[in-house]
């Protein structure tokens, strides 16, 4: 075999080196794997089924979550023509729903407001938000409209950011949702490109979690008591990955749910309207059967959290009656 000159053996290595960097780079630009994310419907068959589930919920959050966050259940009694389902957001709880879930239930709707997965825990700094999966929150969507189906003839989920997200893959995957409202879904942050979502998301998933404090200025003060004052880098890489399934999805077939509503704040600092947008536009290509948008004009400046009314400066005196304009009286 004819032995490689020195200059030439070096060539190799260089170019073997460059070529392995580049493909490298290439893979980075790949969104993660979300091929394992599927819906599993197992709806109840009667309002004492939704009962025994919601109950079952609770009793496992009773020793291990804030008394504010753990599940709501606002209910007359029986079952009744429309339920609700709130979903909050990334590190926030049930509790985020607590005025706007009473509206709906003194218009008749019984309301549920389940915390999502790791989430609503008595310790505020808890690492266990870290361990968030997108399979998990795919396994939560499923599982309260699963509940909802028993608690009303007509469902309705409304989720915001995080759950918004969790909303627009309810859209996708269950034909038993009668309306799904998205508002200012998590499909991805204002802070990170269009472009360098993949490569962020698959670096985030790689490194070792790190927690990062949402506002340092106030960390003495501790933020509100329903949230948690810190966020996991794991965690926002696999909601991130969960958008991505989303995407994928919308970009393949038209949605399941009846009816879809999208809500987007003009005046948004958190998430990417465009990516909403990007969504809403294959949904229409592939023929969604009623989808209509709305948008807070960004005059209102509002903040990503337009719906917790502990937030400061917010304006739940527009947003609210707009909410149940768009909603209730579709």
């Amino acid at each position: 075999m004819t032995k490689l000159r020195p200059f030439h053996r070096l060539r190799w290595i260089v170019s073997a080196i460059v070529s392995f960097v580049l493909l490298l780079a290439l893979t980075a630009f790949v969104p993660p794997n979300t091929q394992q994310l599927s819906s599993r419907a197992r709806p109840v068959d009667s309002y004492a089924q939704a009962i025994e589930r919601i109950e079952t919920l609770q009793a496992k959050e009773s020793s291990t979550h804030n008394p504010t966050c753990r599940t709501k259940l606002m209910t007359h009694g029986s079952k009744v023509e429309r339920a609700v389902v709130f979903v909050h957001g990334y590190t926030f709880c049930p509790d985020m729903f607590q005025s706007l879930g009473t509206m709906f239930y003194e218009l008749g709707y019984n309301v549920l407001v389940p915390p999502l997965p790791h989430h609503g825990l008595a310790d505020r700094l808890t690492d266990d938000q870290a361990n968030l999966t997108a399979e998990e929150l795919a396994a939560y969507s499923d599982q309260v409209v699963d509940i909802a189906r028993g608690l009303g003839e007509q469902v309705t989920m409304v989720g915001i950011s995080a759950g918004g997200a969790v909303t627009a893959w309810a859209s996708q995957n269950r034909a038993d949702l009668d309306l799904a409202v998205a508002i200012s879904p998590g499909l991805g942050y204002k802070q990170i490109p269009a472009l360098l979502t993949a490569p962020v998301a698959n670096l985030y998933l790689t490194l070792p979690n790190s927690f990062e404090w949402w506002e340092p200025e106030l960390k003495a003060a501790g933020g509100l008591p329903n949230t948690y004052p810190r966020y996991a880098t794991h965690a926002l890489a696999q909601i991130l990955r969960f958008g991505f399934a989303v995407k994928a999805s919308a970009q393949r077939r038209a949605p399941a749910a009846r009816s879809i509503l999208v809500i987007t704040n003009a005046n948004d600092d958190a998430v990417d309207n465009a990516a909403t947008a990007a969504v809403v536009n294959d949904w229409r290509k592939h023929g969604a059967r009623d989808i209509s948008a709305f948008e807070f004009d960004a005059s209102l400046k509002l903040g990503h959290d337009l719906i917790d009314p502990a937030r400061p400066k917010q304006r739940t005196d527009i947003v609210y009656p707009k909410l149940i304009e768009l909603i209730a009286k579709r």
